[in-house]
């Protein structure tokens, strides 16, 4: 499966998920996009790339000019202060060049849409044949009894970082018909898939099956030293439902924005689907395959 990945630096889980993108059997990664995307992202994301042998794949930036801090203070601690380094193209202008070379790419985002804004607007001939995107929520009218996380109980919408970072683009997205399938990864279901402890003596066992799950243990006993509690894994499982869309159970809805927060409702012909459960084993064993 080709894959195209659109991720930020601001939490930790989107280099793991970069990690996991490398070193998956089932998947080459043909390009990376980084939102906003300064000069030091670059460098972090081009380190981690030449780290696990992919430092010839494309970067492409929204604005290698922002001033915002763009990277988590994990990062620095884990892999050093990145070097600055020039982006390799502007974001939805790559996107598009590799949407045409590739026209079966999965497009993965793990980030606020701008990204996306752009390429549907300055591309109108652009075809995504699947997006999937970590972002969104579902709500007691979707979800079963047994499945709903306590956090989440009595509720039908809620703020999503992704989706909220650029509504605008979450939006066009979620509506424009060159988008032919959508797979969206709800925030209730990411908060059941955590990173702890137990899950890291767990990954062991596979911490030298490739570069990039190695990565993913060192960045994990860095990250677990500080925060004993583990870290959600929003970004990997939405990476293991592109190579994998049985780990989750998935119904047809339309996503909809009311008042600064996402919900979803039944309905059909949307070619839009979301998250309700996720069966952990699954999700496990997709993300130490080798």
């Amino acid at each position: 499966m080709d894959i195209l990945f659109d991720m930020e630096t601001q939490d930790p889980d989107d280099v793991f998920t970069l990690c996991f993108l490398l070193s998956h059997p089932a998947l080459t990664l043909r390009a990376v996009t980084i939102n906003p995307g300064s000069l030091e992202q670059v460098g972090l994301v081009r380190g981690i790339l030449e780290k696990l042998g992919r430092g010839d794949l494309p970067i492409g930036v929204r604005n290698p000019r922002t001033s915002t801090k763009t990277i988590s203070d994990f990062h620095n601690s884990f892999l050093g202060q990145p070097t600055p380094s020039q982006p390799d193209a502007v974001a939805h202008e790559l996107l598009a060049q590799m949407l045409m070379d590739f026209p079966d790419a999965v497009w993965l985002t793990g980030a606020p849409l701008h990204n996306a804004r752009l390429l549907l607007a300055n591309h109108p001939a652009v075809i995504i044949r699947r997006w999937v995107g970590q972002g969104g929520f579902a709500g007691d009218s979707l979800v079963p009894p047994d499945r709903r996380l306590p956090q989440f109980a009595g509720l039908e919408t809620c703020v999503s970082h992704n989706f909220s970072g650029d509504a605008k683009g979450t939006l066009a997205i979620l509506s424009s018909q060159q988008v032919l399938s959508r797979d969206v990864v709800s925030k209730n279901v990411c908060h059941g898939v955590r990173y702890d402890a137990e899950m890291h003596r767990r990954m062991a066992a596979y911490r030298d099956a490739t570069p990039g799950l190695a990565l993913i243990y060192a960045g994990m006993e860095c990250y677990l030293r500080e925060i004993p509690d583990g870290k959600l894994f929003h970004d990997p499982l939405a990476a293991c439902v592109a190579v994998d869309r049985s780990i989750v159970t998935l119904i047809e809805v339309d996503v909809y924005h009311e008042k600064g927060k996402w919900g979803a409702k039944r309905a059909l012909g949307t070619n839009t689907f979301i998250t309700i459960a996720v069966n952990h084993e699954r999700f496990f064993q997709t993300l130490v395959a080798h």
